[in-house]
């Protein structure tokens, strides 16, 4: 079995898939806070891993800890040791073109979902939107190239740092209502210009991409903040979890 890692900004997403299994069959899966990622050890000892193939962005201390809770895991296991391999951004992966001017700055995680959307939505030009700890918003031709994007805050980091950097504006729950787009008090006001913020970004990629592809544009939502950003966007969406995770299944049943 292959044991696939997104390590991301906040959070350790896994799955554990058969080689040759359906996209987003897994075996097992889960996810832990970088806080809890020793806790890795318990979860995946015992299991068949053959391959392990990751996408770090969380820099090299997560990569560190990942490869001390894998030495374990690995040591663990009878016969052969598993085949590791550290997935980075490539001029070309999986038949999606890097459109990058320096291929291998593009992060690993956008590079991987943006292989997992067009895995899913093959022959369709996309915007792929992952919505974490930054907001990254990606635009994918019918062809096979991925064109480029753009970063922004996420959610969580926008109402942080009006709490952080102003004297009067309070540090506000995400789940707070907000009376979209008006707000008649402070704190949904706070959180209904964040999204305003984040489905505006989302709103002109869309219309940029659209004004160059010959064909419709799907709009792919992923990533924990999906559940407030989506509502306010005005076209239609997919949702699809776990678009990393899917991206490393198709990577590792296919030739970079």
């Amino acid at each position: 079995m292959v044991l696939l890692i997104d390590a991301g900004n906040t959070r350790v997403k896994w799955a554990v898939v058969d080689e040759m299994a359906a996209a987003g069959s897994w075996h097992a899966a889960g996810s832990v806070p970088h806080s809890e990622v020793h806790e890795l050890n318990k979860l995946w000892r015992g299991m068949s891993i053959e391959r392990v193939l990751i996408a770090n962005v969380a820099g090299p201390q997560l990569r560190a800890d990942l490869e001390v809770v894998l030495d374990a895991v690995c040591g663990d296991q009878s016969g052969s040791t598993p085949l590791i391999t550290w997935f980075v951004s490539t001029a070309e992966c999986a038949g999606l073109r890097n459109g990058y001017r320096q291929p291998a700055q593009l992060g690993h995680d956008r590079f991987a979902a943006a292989i997992g959307a067009r895995a899913l939505y093959p022959h369709r030009a996309l915007i792929v939107v992952g919505c974490g700890t930054a907001t990254t918003v990606d635009a994918v031709s019918a062809e096979g190239v991925f064109i480029g994007g753009m970063i922004l805050p996420g959610l969580t980091l926008m109402t942080s740092a009006l709490a952080g950097n102003t004297a009067q504006l309070p540090q506000v729950s995400l789940q707070a209502h907000a009376a979209y787009p008006f707000a008649d008090h402070t704190d949904a006001a706070i959180v209904s210009g964040c999204l305003a913020a984040q489905a505006g970004a989302i709103e002109r990629a869309w219309a940029a991409c659209q004004a160059t592809q010959k064909s419709a544009v799907t709009c792919i939502l992923s990533g924990g903040a999906s559940d407030l950003i989506a509502p306010p966007l005005s076209f239609a969406h997919e949702r699809v979890d776990n678009l990393v995770l899917l991206g490393l299944q198709t990577i590792a049943t296919t030739s970079c």
